[in-house]
């Protein structure tokens, strides 16, 4: 939180805006006669020094060649011996700054307790790292801890404690607390709960047997930790490098090998109640926020604690067991630690590349896969309780939603113990019915399933806990529509194509009108009657597979769902010629960002050859959309492009989050898919045969872990093709693809002058915008706008002269004529290009000019004079607006529900053995 960094010490780096902005990186040093690469220059110099850096460097090359590679790349950076960088004698709070109370108001509607407890550095701690042993018993969430006490009171959600490393030499603990509204109200007694826990640790002696199952479970999981993606990986080691750890200990820094109780009480020292500041976070209190952050704009308002509210947390450090509160106590161990951890390892010739089907009847469908390539004791069963009921109605799936985050609440408790020992699970409402999983240590594996379905069959509504989820889900469903543009776009587009989808706005107002008797009756129609499909994968044998599944039906009782009520996925087409718009206004009047997602349809799912095009255009697009759209033409720091895969349907799409108009965003993704096609044309056989190399590489790369392989089997089950050789059909095909077959792919479905695309754009408007700019200043930035375009052109051009050239103009009338006409006579007489160079540029510049006027509030004037030599444009054919979706939607076919492509019969395997 920059609110944090800006009250703390401006001594201290932490203070330090990191962001960087116009204001930072331009005007502040200009006002004070500052260069900021002569600035730049003298920082790297001061400060960066090899023995002060690290490197990673991760591939299949031998040691020697990467070794010979760092030598000569990087044999530049000198050593100058520079001491580490360590702050041990300033802190990032001064004495003044403690027992303070901030209340901040947010942008989203939430509601947080923030404690702070500026903390010892614990970088020369790594055999003991004291802070562990504290956060695991403050962030407990079992019996008798701070998270058990507030939620049965109704004051809070979920809790996380821990130690946040700032520098070396600093660090705070936290303890953070997601609010409830009563929990708003009192969070002074949530305040209190947490120093009561505090005296409860501190009172004893640090006990061993807590350390001790901490590090076991810490032990395991370094054991069986599975392979991390390499640029995640090379990032973090980098990182570590930097800690004083040893060097055999570079990998296992998460392992804990020493029991050190004296430096336990030393940290617990730390939380006291002189050494702490509490930061409230909420849209609604105190209200009268009177300060505004520097940097964002955030409005805040610091004040001592009151000296009643201190003196309380003061007794609360020294309550004892007769006067604390009787809720509170310390964990019980753990019963979910794994103890069975053995693997049968067969040699297989190759592993197998599809699960089998090893119960396949009316009721269930069980797909089964002993591992055979990973060896690790983990395993995962995903279930889908297939109910038509769930996806019927916006209301009846809001219900559903509901219905699983009651189940969890009601499972935090007994759950946690078992995340902490490596075995979690999931439920949730999907388009199917209900997905229910279980994952982790197989071991347990079967007790945590029996509790889930269990509590899913016998939950009873609390009405308490009922209107505090309520509450939260309302609040999400809000949330969701002030996130990032960029994140919103994809639910239109989702609402817009697929033939049956809501959005976030009307499961709110379904939400208003659920009540605790709605949920009670309706989840049992849920589990009444249900087709039972399974994934189970990993360390498990069909016994095991078997076993689970019929605890699934012997705990749920459903009846079976004929295949006849099943829901039917499909997507709408956008037909051919077509040229859709759906434009939307965002709902946070803050934001300056508009949105853009363009999405051009292509075909089918099933369609191969269609998929490898797609595919390989998406490759090939890939970077030279990012280069021009964001590095050149700098429309936004979001831009992404790619495959868009839906249920049935696939289809291009590009994404861009800018303060520039959704039209012009438009007219600019229209520029660069007409220029690609040049492109295109123009490309070597080698660069064509490379970009295939790329996209056959992809598909063609190895599962990393057992989970990755869960993931791509449950992926092809619930597409419900079952095309479990996906990837390897796919790259057979884009290696057959020739230049022509791309072109051709290009010229129908991707060319803007192509009149066989389909497209459909979803516009998302920003209420704020940029003030209507003086006369001076809108003619600056017309220059500045037709530069860059004049640049991704391909065209260097001297912007100060270009400004003299629009200066001279007067464009408040919009005049577009007369601006095109100037810029016409620019570009002979400065760029010195040719009437038949000049043109398309001219042409190009037509097409923008309106929106670039529109961006600076000017009406655009198409009457007046115009640029001799420059001709109008053919008409382009105008978009179709989207006013209404429902009819929108009844207009246009659909595609074909999904079926397996190939006969499951084969798949089938009812063995008994294994």
């Amino acid at each position: 939180m920059q609110l944090n960094k800006s009250l703390s010490n401006p001594a201290h780096p932490y203070h330090h805006f990191s962001t960087g902005n116009l204001q930072t990186l331009k005007e502040e040093p200009q006002k004070r006669g500052l260069n900021v690469r002569d600035e730049f220059i003298k920082f790297y110099e001061k400060h960066y020094s090899s023995n002060r850096m690290k490197l990673v460097v991760l591939g299949r090359e031998t040691l020697d060649e990467m070794e010979q590679w760092v030598g000569d790349l990087f044999a530049g950076v000198k050593n100058k011996n520079l001491p580490q960088n360590r702050w041990d004698d300033v802190q990032p709070w001064l004495a003044d700054d403690m027992c303070k109370q901030v209340f901040a108001k947010p942008v989203m509607d939430t509601r947080s307790l923030d404690i702070y407890f500026p903390f010892l550095d614990e970088e020369h701690m790594y055999e003991s790292q004291p802070s562990r042993y504290i956060s695991h018993l403050i962030g407990h969430e079992g019996p008798g801890s701070i998270l058990a006490y507030v939620k049965a009171k109704g004051w809070a959600n979920g809790l996380s404690a821990g130690v946040m490393p700032i520098c070396p030499g600093s660090a705070f603990f936290t303890v953070s607390i997601r609010l409830t509204k009563e929990g708003l109200r009192q969070y002074r007694e949530v305040a209190k709960a947490v120093f009561e826990y505090i005296a409860l640790i501190k009172e004893r002696e640090p006990e061993q047997w807590i350390f001790d199952e901490m590090k076991n479970l810490a032990e395991v999981e370094f054991r069986f930790k599975q392979k991390t993606p390499a640029s995640r990986f090379t990032s973090r080691l980098s990182s570590v490098m930097q800690k004083p750890l040893p060097r055999d200990w570079l990998l296992s820094g998460s392992l804990l090998r020493s029991y050190n109780p004296e430096l336990i009480k030393k940290a617990l020292s730390y939380l006291r109640a002189d050494n702490f500041r509490m930061v409230v976070v909420a849209q609604d209190y105190p209200g009268d926020w009177d300060l505004k952050e520097k940097w964002y704009g955030t409005e805040y308002k610091v004040e001592d604690v009151p000296k009643d509210f201190l003196g309380e947390i003061q007794e609360a450090l020294k309550s004892t067991p007769e006067t604390r509160l009787s809720d509170l106590h310390m964990p019980h161990k753990n019963e979910f630690v794994p103890t069975r951890l053995s693997v049968e390892k067969k040699e297989v010739s190759e592993p197998a590349k599809t699960p089998k089907l090893i119960r396949h009847d009316d009721q269930v469908r069980l797909w089964f896969k002993k591992d055979d390539r990973f060896w690790v004791p983990k395993a995962t069963l995903h279930v889908t309780l297939r109910n038509p009921l769930v996806w019927a109605t916006p209301a009846n799936l809001v219900k559903s939603k509901f219905y699983c985050e009651l189940v969890r609440d009601a499972l935090v408790e007994y759950s946690y113990d078992a995340e902490l020992a490596g075995l979690d699970y999931n439920l949730s409402a999907s388009i199917f019915g209900l997905d229910v999983s279980v994952g982790g240590y197989n071991d347990k594996m079967a007790v945590l399933l029996e509790k889930v379905l269990t509590s899913m069959r016998d939950l009873v509504v609390n009405p308490d806990r009922f209107h505090v989820i309520k509450e939260r889900l309302s609040r999400g469903y809000k949330n969701a529509e002030y996130q990032q543009p960029f994140y919103q776009v994809g639910d239109y587009t989702r609402y817009l194509t697929a033939e049956k989808a809501w959005l976030n706005e009307q499961y709110a107002s379904e939400l208003e009108h659920i009540e605790p008797d709605d949920i009670s009756c309706f989840f049992p129609q849920l589990l009444r009657q249900n087709h039972i499909e399974v994934l189970a994968h990993g360390n498990l044998y069909k016994e095991d597979a078997l076993r689970m599944t019929d605890s699934v039906e012997s705990i749920l009782q459903s009846r079976p769902l004929p295949q006849s009520q099943w829901h039917v996925r499909r997507n709408v087409i956008i037909p051919p010629g077509s040229d859709f718009v759906y434009e939307r206004a965002l709902k946070d009047p803050a934001n300056v960002n508009h949105c853009i997602e363009y999405y051009l349809f292509v075909g089918n799912m099933t369609d191969d050859a269609l998929r490898a095009k797609l595919l390989l255009f998406a490759q090939m697009t890939d970077e030279p959309a990012f280069d021009q759209l964001r590095s050149k033409e700098q429309l936004g720091y979001v831009v992404w492009s790619g495959a868009r895969y839906s249920a049935t349907t696939i289809g291009y799409r590009v994404i861009i989050q800018s303060e520039r108009t959704a039209q012009y965003l438009e007219s600019r993704i229209n520029a660069f898919l007409s220029n690609f096609g040049k492109a295109l044309e123009e490309m070597s056989d080698e660069e064509f045969e490379g970009h295939k190399r790329s996209v056959v590489n992809k598909r063609l790369e190895k599962l990393k872990n057992l989970g990755s392989e869960t993931t791509r089997f449950w992926t092809h089950v619930g597409s419900e093709y079952f095309d479990f050789l996906q990837n390897e059909s796919d790259a057979a095909n884009v290696r057959t693809l020739s230049k022509s077959d791309l072109t051709e792919f290009y010229q129908q479905y991707i060319a803007p002058e192509s009149t066989t695309r389909g497209k459909l754009s979803v516009h998302l408007k920003a209420q704020a915008g940029a003030d209507t700019t003086e006369p001076n200043e809108q003619n600056s930035a017309l220059s500045s706008l037709l530069a860059k375009q004049l640049e991704a052109a391909g065209f260097a051009v001297d912007n100060d002269r270009l400004k003299i050239a629009i200066g001279k103009l007067d464009i408040s009338a919009g005049n577009e004529g007369q601006i095109l006409a100037s810029l016409k006579t620019f570009l002979a007489s400065e760029v010195n290009l040719s009437e038949e160079q000049i043109k398309p540029v001219l042409e190009q510049a037509e097409q923008n000019i309106g929106l670039h006027l529109k961006q600076l509030g000017l009406e655009s004037n198409k009457e007046g004079p115009v640029a001799n030599g420059v001709g109008k444009l053919a008409e382009k054919q105008h978009p179709t607006f989207i006013t209404n979706v429902s009819e929108f939607k009844a207009r246009l076919a659909v595609s074909a529900g999904p079926s397996p492509v190939t006969d499951l019969s084969e798949y089938e395997d009812f063995d008994a053995k294994l």
